[in-house]
């Protein structure tokens, strides 16, 4: 299987937004995007996923958070779209259930060609820190839209907000790493019966 790495630029009068991954990384990161929490996210994403991730985000956070990680999640389904190419001889479906404590969460993906999101996950503050709750949508969806993934994503039960976000995306990580492995018996061929995803 070739190198699966990518490096994507995008830029608009919002947000300017680099990203570099590797998926066949050892869960290295390096962030900086003036909002650390969603950083924090991140690098579980990473560690768990074994995905190289680098993100450089300037957006314009004297407005809010949103644009910023709006545009993260687009980047980053961008250059996952990018390093899976023609999806031949991967797993393409993921899942991962990880506990925090108290809270439970639970993330399937399927990178099918058909962008799609379930988001079931409920928060008791607005907030974690100065991080605003409802983003954590805006990001899966901008991902979803643009690696072009299909993505359940259910909190099966949890008190602290801050586990809560926690489990979703170490989840989040531990699905995309199975998805994305390759599949020995799979061997090159494309994991669908219609001849494209």
């Amino acid at each position: 299987m070739k190198q699966r790495t990518a490096s994507i630029e995008r830029n608009t009068l919002e947000t300017k937004i680099k990203i570099t991954i590797n998926l066949d990384g050892s869960g290295k990161s390096d962030f900086n995007t003036g909002i650390h929490f969603l950083e924090h996210m991140l690098e579980q994403v990473a560690r768990h996923g074994l995905i190289d991730i680098s993100i450089e985000a300037d957006g314009d956070l004297h407005i809010d958070g949103h644009h910023t990680v709006e545009d993260i999640g687009i980047t980053l389904g961008q250059a996952f779209a990018q390093a899976l190419g023609d999806k031949k001889g991967i797993k393409r479906y993921g899942h991962s259930y990880v506990p925090l404590d108290e809270s439970l969460s639970r993330v399937v993906i399927d990178f099918s060609g058909r962008a799609g999101l379930e988001f079931h996950s409920s928060f008791s503050s607005p907030t974690i820190g100065e991080f605003d709750t409802e983003l954590f949508f805006e990001f899966f969806q901008g991902f979803v839209n643009h690696a072009n993934a299909t993505l359940h994503i259910d909190t099966v039960r949890g008190r602290n907000n801050h586990h809560i976000a926690e489990t979703i995306f170490k989840a989040f990580g531990r699905a995309l790493r199975m998805a994305a492995e390759a599949d020995e018996r799979m061997a090159g061929q494309l994991p669908s019966t219609k001849g494209a995803l």
